[in-house]
């Protein structure tokens, strides 16, 4: 709380500050952003005998900006909390106020500059470097990025990632639930109507050999490589991206995993827009899950927003499912905008990449159908300035028995989950 109060100190005094002073680029703003869920068979069916689970959750963030010609900075100062978890007259709070963002970047020309720091690390279609803006905490690393600008339209993005416990005096192993280092390319260019990108990622992960005497622990990498494509024509959108994964997965066993999706859409009207899409990605069969005795072929969408992806139940890579039978998700986005509001409805048909089955008494697997279910999404937003939107949802999964078999719970009972968010984003002060 204290530092709190030192920096809206720090914030209001430069909002007094004549504009010459501050020179360019300064914005001073905040998110404040309560939500109701209720929760009955969210991420995983709802097991016989358990209640729904009702709560409001709520983030508040507190951002500073400032750029000019020679360097650019932003603080984020996030509280993330549930109402009630905390006494009212509390002395500390269950999460406290973290920094979501600390960063700088120093521009030494037009075509090249280097971004540090704590930041957000968002390409392309979110899915596999994503800020998961949906989750309260949502998601930020330390990095550094150099960008080049070879030409109007193109850029390279390189990023390096290196993470240790803390400081320490010896080699200490690393035990916090992250990479502990990464290297990644990005390129997009704009050709006319046609957008290219192209991604190399460079995983690497710490892990102990449980198979050997040696105690030290070492780091495996894995690779995703791959390119995506979009055009944006008159009313119609398309996108397709296809990645390949390599090396070896956080248990230093050999990987090998793919990643298909092709979207279109269509403006019907100038208020009515009707999409078709499909997304693979590759896993591996319950039955080597269990023996591994072949390869990871579990496509690993590592660091992106996945709750954008594959229904909003979020049954599928959040949190969970990394190493399981992979997936193929049809999906048929509706959008209809009036005004204000926003209406979306999608249904989405999953299946199982790979073959589903459960290990019987006597030794043998039986096999399951590939079908997982059906979900059904439905969202509306009225958006009663820039700055303030009201926002609601409704869920339902209508799960097979192969869902069960992967993801426990009941597939018989009813899954549902519903949700109302206010998002309040004022600007304080802004100068240009």
């Amino acid at each position: 709380m204290k530092n709190i109060k030192i920096t809206l100190i720090i914030l209001g005094l430069l909002s007094f500050l004549p504009v010459e002073f501050i020179a360019q680029d300064v914005n001073i703003s905040a998110e404040l952003r309560p939500r109701f869920e209720f929760r009955n068979g969210y991420k995983t069916l709802i097991p016989d005998g358990k209640d729904p689970a009702s709560f409001i959750s709520q983030r508040t963030r507190l951002n500073a900006f400032y750029g000019n010609t020679t360097f650019k900075a932003k603080l984020s100062l996030q509280d993330v909390r549930v109402w009630g978890d905390v006494a009212q007259l509390n002395k500390s709070d269950v999460y406290g106020t973290s920094v979501h963002e600390a960063w700088g970047e120093a521009i030494f020309s037009e075509k090249f500059s280097i971004k540090v720091g704590r930041q957000e690390i968002v390409y392309d279609d979110h899915r596999i470097f994503g800020s998961v803006g949906w989750a309260q905490q949502a998601r930020s690393h330390d990095a550094a990025i150099l960008k080049y600008l070879p030409a109007k339209g193109h850029r390279i993005d390189v990023g390096l990632a290196f993470n240790s416990n803390g400081e320490s005096l010896y080699k200490e192993d690393y035990a916090v639930n992250s990479y502990k280092a990464l290297q990644y390319i990005w390129y997009h260019g704009k050709f006319d109507k046609v957008g290219l990108s192209f991604l190399i990622l460079n995983n690497g992960m710490a892990y102990m050999d449980q198979t050997s005497t040696d105690t030290t622990q070492k780091v495996a990498y894995s690779q995703t490589i791959g390119p995506r494509v979009t055009y944006k024509g008159d009313g119609i959108k398309f996108n397709a991206a296809f990645y390949y994964q390599g090396g070896k997965n956080k248990f230093n066993e050999s990987l090998s995993a793919m990643y298909f999706s092709a979207n279109v859409s269509y403006a019907v009207s100038k208020k009515f827009n009707i999409g078709i899409g499909g997304e693979y990605l590759s896993g591996t069969t319950s039955e080597n899950q269990t023996i591994g005795d072949e390869d990871d072929k579990s496509f690993k969408p590592f660091y992106g927003t996945n709750h954008k992806f594959n229904g909003w139940m979020d049954y599928f890579y959040v949190g969970s499912y990394m190493y399981s039978n992979g997936l193929i998700d049809i999906n048929v986005p509706l959008v209809y905008k009036i005004e204000k509001l926003t209406f979306k409805l999608i249904p989405h048909y999953f299946m199982a990449a790979a073959t589903v089955a459960e290990l019987q008494t006597d030794g043998s697997w039986k096999d399951y159908g590939s079908g997982l279910g059906t979900e059904i999404d439905f969202t509306v937003g009225y958006a009663l300035s820039k700055s303030m939107v009201i926002s609601g949802g409704y869920s339902q999964m209508f799960a097979t028995e192969s869902m069960q078999i992967l993801k426990g719970g009941n597939y018989e009972n009813t899954n549902n989950w519903a949700w109302v968010m206010f998002t309040f984003k004022p600007t304080f002060f802004q100068s240009k």
